[in-house]
């Protein structure tokens, strides 16, 4: 299999891309803070592993019930103004969320409610920001661009953690949700200055939502690379993405780290994660289908085993290193399963395509929360993670297998 490397950062040759990367590049950051603080404040309130999955099932049931929905609106308006009012309606709610926790008046019910609203918001802005990529760049750079955009996610996954555990530690956790409140307007403005290329789409069919959203899942069904992405992407999107749950409650009860630790330690998941971006940003290129199978089938795989391997560690930095390696399995699977989407799809139909993409990658979680959160309130997070793992190897492997041998035959 021979790989060819190329420039990692081609994508920013794109004036649009560069503004839209930018903006990225701030907002993500005090996502991440919100990211870490949000669990950890849940579970001082609650000490509840169970309770704790609960933020993270509201959150993603929006996008489980409502993101073929949310497809068929991105395929009839512009992807630009739709980020546009996402962004905001984002900045207001969490806006709200740190005025609550400044002023000492949160409750458990009011994380849940706000993280209910932003999965709402969320449902329409997460595959509108997918599907809109492909317009800044064009088809030849986008794989590229889709593996930077993780990059910026992954570093942004190492600095907010890292800043958010000592921010918690020394100005409060109210701190955290006031960063990322403002962040959002680096996105809102940088959306400002943007054109999209022209797409080339061809009519809708019908006006009827109903009829617009199962014709898309009959073009997902009709194309085999679309399917079977899919299919993968279902696995580990419910028990490979189950980390908000899993590591606060490890990094306290079994690794007995306070509020740095804990960020320290979803810092090195973000170093393997922005290592796993780079390695495909930088075979973006490539034309063989080798390495993108190796990828699709191979990386799911490595998630599972190293998750069932953290479960058995009791060392920090083994633990951190075991983290790691998730990371950088999970996106490049991730980044490489997007743009093969992106890719294999007609432009009117790409809309819908990442809105089913985005829920098995996100809105699938709420199912996997409560599953990771039951097994840790009964058995420990030691039991959560291989739990996990276990699902992914039993149900992906005899799937690889079976494709191996049906290519040999």
């Amino acid at each position: 299999m021979r790989i060819k490397y190329s420039n990692p950062f081609s994508a920013l040759k794109h004036k649009n891309f560069r503004y839209y990367w930018l903006g990225m590049c701030i907002s993500l950051i005090g996502t991440w803070m919100q990211n870490v603080a949000q669990p950890w404040l849940a579970y001082k309130l609650t000490e509840s592993a169970f309770l704790l999955s609960l933020i993270g099932t509201l959150q993603f049931t929006p996008m489980l019930l409502f993101s073929l929905f949310a497809g068929v609106l991105i395929d009839r308006f512009s992807k630009r103004k739709i980020l546009i009012f996402t962004q905001t309606a984002s900045m207001v709610i969490t806006l709200l969320l740190a005025l609550l926790v400044w002023t000492e008046t949160i409750q458990f019910w009011h994380i849940l409610v706000m993280a209910t609203l932003l999965g709402f918001v969320n449902t329409l802005d997460m595959p509108t920001r997918q599907s809109f990529v492909i317009e800044l760049v064009g088809r030849d750079d986008l794989m590229n661009a889709v593996a930077l955009n993780s990059s910026v996610f992954n570093i942004a996954r190492i600095i907010g953690p890292a800043l958010a555990g000592i921010v918690m530690g020394y100005a409060g956790i109210s701190v955290c949700f006031f960063a990322n409140a403002l962040s959002f307007t680096a996105v809102v403005v940088s959306l400002m200055f943007i054109r999209p290329m022209e797409t080339h789409k061809e009519p809708m069919k019908t006006h009827k939502i109903v009829s617009n959203i199962k014709d898309g899942l009959k073009y997902i069904y009709n194309s085999k690379i679309l399917f079977n992405t899919i299919l993968t992407m279902t696995v580990i999107g419910i028990f490979g993405m189950n980390f908000s749950v899993l590591v606060p409650v490890f990094a306290k009860e079994i690794l007995k780290q306070q509020e740095a630790g804990f960020g320290f330690l979803m810092s090195f998941m973000g170093i393997g994660s922005f290592v796993g971006a780079m390695f495909v940003a930088t075979t973006s290129k490539s034309d063989t289908k080798k390495l993108i199978n190796f990828i699709l089938y191979i990386m799911p795989l490595a998630v599972g085993v190293f998750l069932i391997v953290t479960g058995f560690m009791r060392n920090y930095i083994l633990t951190g290193i075991c983290l790691a390696l998730s990371g950088l399995s999970f996106v490049s699977f991730s980044s490489t399963a997007n743009s093969t989407m992106q890719l294999n799809s007609k432009d009117e139909y790409r809309g819908r395509v990442m809105s089913v993409y985005s829920l098995v990658f996100a809105g699938t979680t709420p199912l996997g929360n409560l599953y990771a959160g039951t097994i840790t309130e009964h058995f420990g997070a030691n039991a959560g993670f291989i739990a996990c793992g276990a699902v992914i190897i039993v149900v992906l492997a005899p799937l690889i297998i079976y494709k191996s041998v049906r290519k040999t035959c």
